[in-house]
């Protein structure tokens, strides 16, 4: 393991895919929101995929997956098929898993970490604070992934990637939360604030669903400024109404 400083991109962003990786809805307010995950091709045609979705075995036996996460004490996934897996929603862009050239991993809960050991030989790029907890958060103290033998680049601060291409250090969410700063050719700049900001009301909420509430709250404020700075449009980890809103593969924004 490793921080990420020497290895840099040889190109610059020049389209992102959003990938649907389902739909689930949140018991206690019936919010319905979308599993994002992220495809960024660049102009030297190196492939990053930014977060994984949900573990195989909710397309195998939805039903029994949840009993056996006991995901139903939160919400209920309402679409999950082998359709919403990394390998299917690649293929909506023409790509397989071996095209892959890095996986961001924004950070380790069920929903983001679950297809991480599906990507062999890929270097896998997370937060420090993360790689270094003995097993991936996963879901309410249920922690049944391994680590998968991989090379680490790891971050405990800002990384510019390459040109355009920036790797946020935004704990709080979880110890290593990830977001994305990044500019398009056409679209202009983007920030992907993975559940740095799950959604936009998030902040006057208060955070509350993050490890560090107050933490989490100023590494959201501090992302936003970014966004506003770069005059980027904000894509939210789970925006319900954003979702809908959203391309999705074989669309892309470039």
């Amino acid at each position: 393991m490793t921080l990420l400083t020497s290895q840099k991109l040889s190109g610059h962003p020049i389209s992102l895919a959003v990938l649907d990786f389902g739909l689930f809805t949140v018991h206690a307010n019936g919010r319905i929101i979308g599993i994002p995950g992220f495809l960024i091709e660049t102009s030297a045609g190196e492939k990053i995929l930014i977060d994984t979705g949900f573990p195989e075995k909710y397309a195998e036996d939805l039903q029994n997956a949840s009993l056996e996460d006991n995901l139903g004490e939160f919400g209920e996934l309402l679409e999950l098929t082998y359709d919403n897996q990394p390998a299917a929603q690649l293929a909506k862009l023409g790509l397989t898993k071996d095209d892959i050239d890095y996986l961001i991993i924004t950070h380790t809960h069920i929903d983001h970490v679950g297809n991480i050991d599906g990507f062999p030989g890929v270097p896998i790029i997370m937060g420090k604070a993360e790689r270094e907890l003995e097993r991936p958060i996963y879901w309410r103290g249920k922690k049944p992934l391994e680590w998968p033998e991989a090379e680490y680049l790891l971050i405990d601060s800002d990384v510019e990637f390459g040109a355009n291409f920036r790797i946020l250090h935004v704990p709080g969410h979880t110890p290593g939360e990830l977001s994305i700063l990044l500019t398009l050719p056409n679209t202009g700049s983007i920030l992907l604030t993975s559940d740095a900001i799950s959604r936009e009301s998030e902040i006057s909420e208060g955070c509350l669903d993050a490890t560090d509430p107050a933490q989490a709250i100023a590494s959201a404020i501090r992302i936003l400024d970014l966004a506003k700075e770069h005059g980027a449009y904000v894509i939210y980890g789970h925006g319900p109404e954003q979702w809908k809103e959203l391309r999705k593969a074989p669309e892309i924004y470039n």
